[in-house]
């Protein structure tokens, strides 16, 4: 743990703090969770409240922020659907920013992160681990109700494909949001990262209303944050559950320079 420190609310979400270095701005997330470090991130307290450092060089979300993302975030008491969540880093962020009234639906196919995923939901009440494959939503469709947003890091050559699969069976048809960590280089070599990037544009299109595209560099090589909100014409398939929407508000520009 830390001494108390200073924050500042980011325009992107009143639980994600700012503070500002004089080479560059930190990000911090209000933590849901309970010590230890999940990562090795710093805790700090402020106004009675736990703060955790959100790493760009250890999470795609924080790496699009501080390059600039003015799409979708995670707000509280929101319910997400996480693909890819792997043993837990970015999803205890995401948890952070859905807040105590959130959930989190992280999903994870492989054993070994899985395991460590169990781990942190211990400490995270509102991260409820599922395993299973995103290529079968129905596999775990009686775990996953309707959310307001879905977040995606999959790298596979399929991963807009199946990250679409899952929005037109989980996805609220007002206002929910998508947020895909896209990695180019594991979509083939046929064609360059910025094609596949207007490819996966193209297709996610058809479902949200995008955002401005991210390149991740120099954090994460051929990586792009894309994503973007429903308009109030789409419908989910299962649209009897209950729902609710959150909006975003426009985030700050960052400055911070990556590890290489």
């Amino acid at each position: 743990m830390r001494p108390a420190l200073s924050f500042t609310a980011s325009p992107a979400s009143p639980r994600l703090g700012l503070r500002e270095r004089r080479d560059r701005m930190e990000l911090w997330t209000e933590t849901v969770g309970r010590p230890p470090a999940v990562y090795g991130e710093r805790w700090a307290s402020a106004d009675g409240r736990w703060f955790r450092t959100f790493e760009p060089a250890r999470s795609k979300l924080a790496a699009a922020l501080a390059r600039g993302w003015v799409g979708p975030v995670p707000l509280a008491g929101e319910r997400w659907l996480y693909l890819g969540a792997a043993s837990g880093t970015t999803a205890s962020h995401v948890a952070d920013l859905l807040g105590p009234s959130g959930r989190l639906y992280a999903l994870e196919r492989s054993l070994r992160p899985f395991a460590r995923l169990l781990v942190v939901a211990e400490r995270w009440p509102n991260l409820l681990p599922i395993l299973g494959d995103a290529r079968d939503p129905e596999g775990y469709g009686d775990r996953v109700p309707l959310v307001d947003g879905i977040y995606a890091d999959v790298a596979q050559p399929d991963q807009v494909a199946l990250v679409l699969a899952n929005a037109r069976m989980f996805l609220n048809d007002r206002g929910g949001a998508l947020v895909v960590a896209l990695k180019t280089s594991s979509m083939g070599r046929g064609l360059a990262p910025v094609a596949h990037l207007r490819a996966a544009e193209d297709a996610l299109s058809e479902e949200v209303g995008l955002a401005t595209s991210v390149r991740l560099d120099p954090f994460y090589r051929s990586h792009y944050l894309v994503g973007g909100r429903r308009g109030s014409g789409r419908s989910a398939v299962r649209s009897d559950r209950s729902r609710a929407s959150g909006v975003r508000r426009p985030a700050r520009r960052f400055v911070r320079r990556a590890r290489p």
